[in-house]
């Protein structure tokens, strides 16, 4: 099951914001939570495991994910021939959720995994509605035509971040995944490779 719990708290503990909502409590109060958060998160006197715990929880947590769904994404990134570290964040970014937060249609990944679940979406031309879908290069992805007057998708658009590897037709309400993209493209916070470590032990 994916996180459920309070987001702003999770946010201040990892040192990264995984919704709206927490970035303005992290701008805030970027300290952890507790009695003693204020006196930081002390990442440099962690021990090995604690580092590797420590990424492992900010990537599954920006991709909204249970850590069966992130521990199959592993496997498979070690089953590919690349790699590991850029086969798992390549897996994780190819979801259909994540797309879908990254292409502006949610504001998010939260909200995009219950979009998807909702069917909301079609992937060229059929409806998907499973999060852990993959997308692929040049696949497009839409809203459905029965979804497109509904305000969330059209306020998520307005307020949408643009990533270079998505082409968005906030009109039609379409977008194009142009290429797979490189690590540094990818908005998320985390060191890989230390994941790929806590996994590998």
């Amino acid at each position: 099951m994916s996180y459920r719990g309070p987001k702003a708290k999770k946010s201040r503990r990892l040192g990264v914001a995984i919704s709206p909502k927490a970035q303005k409590f992290l701008e805030t109060r970027p300290q952890a939570p507790g009695m003693h958060g204020g006196k930081g998160r002390r990442m440099n006197k962690l021990s090995d495991f604690g580092r590797q715990l420590m990424e492992k929880q900010r990537l599954r947590f920006q991709y909204n994910l249970a850590e069966h769904n992130l521990r199959k994404a592993y496997k498979e990134a070690t089953r590919r021939s690349g790699s590991t570290p850029e086969e798992l964040i390549a897996i994780l970014e190819g979801r259909l959720d994540a797309f879908v937060y990254r292409a502006g249609f949610a504001r998010s990944i939260h909200a995009a995994r219950q979009y998807v679940n909702h069917g909301h979406f079609l992937v060229n031309g059929k409806k998907v509605d499973i999060p852990s879908f993959q997308v692929a290069v040049n696949d497009l992805v839409e809203v459905r035509p029965k979804s497109k007057e509904l305000g969330c998708f059209q306020f998520a658009l307005s307020t949408a971040n643009a990533v270079p590897y998505i082409s968005t037709d906030d009109k039609d309400m379409s977008a194009r995944l142009n290429y797979s993209p490189t690590r540094d493209e990818i908005p998320v916070i985390c060191d890989i490779p230390v994941v790929v470590e806590f996994y590998s032990r």
